[in-house]
């Protein structure tokens, strides 16, 4: 052993070096990109067009800013958007309310491009009179609405594309609704608006939920009705009334009774009034702000933070089960509608699809690097000087953060042993040798614009896709090092297996270790995000090949029956049969098993795969406990249900999603 301590720090030196790749949150990079449904946009103004024309220098300052507020929400859906706007106080026979939707892939582009050049096409007067603008521009007006779509579910057809429509003659009964949401008991609300007398054109939460507040927005007008008619008043003095005196907190509780799901939901009335409603477990995230000129509700904080220039601590969180009630006269306020559960907020949010440059989602993103500092310094033998750490290009960023800053912990503790054996008078240069220890980092992995390629054959078209990434070459020692490389999730591993480790591999490094922020994706979601077939998860098809290797395969079946049996009980009563099939794994076990699966035929490099805890999970997002994922612990009895039915589906061989 050398005497200037350095042994303990470099004692494999002669004989690897080690490279480190990580993957970081919200990377579509490394793994396999994962769909969202939706974001949601939401500008109430408080003054008339003309106020904003003084200040801002435009009376669409409405538009503009719902513009910029969904472009900064565009992580949550490029595969289609829609716009609504309501107008206050219209005359009579003047449209009050328009909408325009795009399922292109610059649907905001082209939707605000379209607004744009109809409001060009306007006589000069209209457009410098903010009167006639109201009156001839559709989208004058002092409710707009935002949406955009990730299209994991029905389609990318225009009927599909947010915001919907319920219409009626009535002002006070029209409905413009659009959320990120998905509802798991859509059965139990088809059978519900059937037994109201309805008929439903379709069996999806957008047409079922559009249609149960709807209704209960139609029992509300005639129950002022008949109150405002019993006492005397004219038809046309009850619409004016019933403008003013609607109970949209009641038409919310009954609306939103039994609904089971994840959901941020923003409804917009043809009168004025609007509400943002959140689920009871808090499961999707909401958030909103309000000062004298605007209210405002988004999906994302830091978007809300950034459109209006406003401090963190002016924005408000929507709480679990509650709606922000925004009324016709501009009075705003938020109030429980549903009793809320335990608060478990999508932790898989944090992690993958909440924009990165929120303060509280930087810093959960960062943390989740760092604790994984520990175990993979203890992966490479604290061997740093044959370790190259690195990162998926872009995205990983922040977590590759936090993993140097804690690899950067390590390297100092063991500096501190090292100068403490050394005699610093008799070897200075020792002294500087140790205070140069730092970890190597380098930028691995490229990512260049996306390949279009006219060729059909399977195998081809995964080398052509691999042609979207590129390496820095001279990063890595051939043959000594290893990498080390962080990304978000590892999902489905397709994308690792069938080009981006054969990539990385060209650099012939001794060993890759593939680093997951998030630990193994185990069972379905069915709140929002687009997992909900098991056959697809690295995670579950490595327990099945467990089971099956150990001669336990006949336990797929048992379950199987089980699951079949839980499905017919009661909703409140299942239980999540998939949590025995994991019984009895350890998460290495199944980490390695999923290396295995990805791994190429044809790698050269040594390769493992470090997955995240759910404890150290936990410890960096301790506020959003939402673990469903990882644990199949769900927020809500339809997700337990949503479970069986998808291993059911996944033993009988059904592609179709389980909700």
């Amino acid at each position: 052993m050398p005497q200037n301590g350095m042994g303990r720090f470099y004692s494999y030196k002669a004989q690897k070096r080690v490279a480190c790749i990580i993957f970081a949150p919200q990377s579509q990079g490394m793994s396999d990109p994962i769909k969202h449904e939706c974001g949601v946009a939401f500008i109430r103004l408080l003054k008339p067009l003309s106020y904003y024309r003084e200040k801002y220098g435009t009376p669409l300052y409405g538009l503009r800013q719902l513009q910029f507020l969904m472009t900064k929400q565009l992580n949550r859906g490029q595969d289609g958007a829609g716009i609504g706007v309501i107008k206050l106080d219209p005359d009579y026979g003047a449209r009050y309310l328009a909408r325009k939707r795009s399922a292109s892939k610059t649907a905001i582009t082209d939707i605000f491009d379209d607004v744009a050049m109809t409001y060009a096409q306007l006589p000069a007067n209209t457009r410098n009179d903010d009167t006639l603008l109201k009156q001839h521009y559709a989208y004058a007006g002092e409710l707009l609405l935002g949406h955009l779509r990730y299209g994991t579910y029905g389609g990318n057809s225009l009927e599909n594309i947010h915001p919907f429509l319920r219409q009626n003659n009535w002002m006070a009964r029209n409905l413009m609704l659009a959320g990120n949401y998905n509802v798991t008991n859509v059965d139990e609300l088809f059978e519900t608006l059937i037994e109201l007398g309805q008929q439903p054109k379709e069996k999806s939460d957008n047409v079922l939920m559009l249609e149960k507040i709807g209704h209960f927005i139609d029992e509300e007008n005639q129950r002022l009705f008949s109150i405002f008619k019993s006492q005397g008043f004219s038809n046309l003095e009850i619409t004016e009334k019933i403008k003013s005196e609607m109970n949209l907190v009641n038409v919310l509780k009954r609306s939103f009774k039994n609904v089971d799901g994840g959901f941020n939901m923003v409804g917009l009335l043809g009168h004025g009034d609007a509400f943002v409603m959140r689920d009871p477990a808090g499961i999707r995230p909401s958030f909103w702000y309000a000062n004298d000129e605007v209210v405002v509700a988004a999906s994302e904080r830091s978007a809300i933070q950034t459109v209006f220039n406003t401090p963190l601590t002016d924005i408000k969180e929507l709480g679990p089960g509650n709606a922000l009630l925004v009324r016709k006269d501009g009075k705003f306020s938020e109030i429980n509608i549903v009793e809320p559960t335990q608060k478990l907020s999508c932790s898989f949010e944090r992690i993958y699809f909440a924009r990165g440059n929120d303060a509280d989602i930087y810093a959960e993103r960062r943390e989740l690097g760092r604790l994984l500092s520990q175990t993979v310094c203890d992966r490479i033998h604290h061997d740093f000087e044959n370790t190259v750490f690195s990162y998926v290009p872009n995205t990983a960023a922040t977590a590759f953060y936090g993993l140097i800053d804690g690899v950067h912990e390590i390297i100092r503790e063991k500096q501190a042993e090292a100068i403490q054996e050394i005699n610093i008078q008799q070897d200075p240069e020792a002294l500087k040798r140790i205070l140069s220890w730092k970890p190597r980092r380098e930028k691995i992995l490229i990512k260049d614009a996306k390949m279009r390629t006219f060729i059909t054959n399977d195998n081809d078209r995964e080398i052509m896709v691999g042609g979207a990434y590129d390496i820095t070459y001279g990063t890595v020692n051939a043959g000594t090092d290893t990498m080390v490389i962080i990304d978000d999730s590892i999902v489905r591993g397709t994308t690792l297996r069938t080009s981006i480790l054969r990539i990385l591999d060209r650099l012939k490094p001794k060993k890759i270790i593939l680093v997951s922020s998030s630990p193994q994706i185990r069972y379905p979601d069915c709140y929002g995000i687009d997992m909900s077939r098991l056959g697809d998860f690295a995670a579950f098809q490595a327990a099945v090949h467990i089971l099956k290797e150990s001669g336990r395969e006949n336990l797929l079946q048992e379950l199987y029956l089980k699951a079949k049996l839980e499905i017919e009980k009661p909703v409140e009563q299942q239980r999540n049969i998939m949590q025995e099939l994991y019984a009895g794994m350890s998460d290495q076990q199944i980490s390695n098993k999923v290396a295995e699966m990805v791994r190429p035929a044809d790698l050269n490099a040594e390769m493992e795969i470090i997955y995240q805890s759910v404890d150290y999970l936990h410890k960096a997002s301790p506020l959003h406990e939402g673990d469903w994922y990882f644990t199949g612990n769900y927020p809500t009895p339809g997700g337990t249900k949503v479970a069986n039915r998808a291993f059911i589906y996944y033993m009988e061989g059904r592609k179709e999603r389980a909700y």
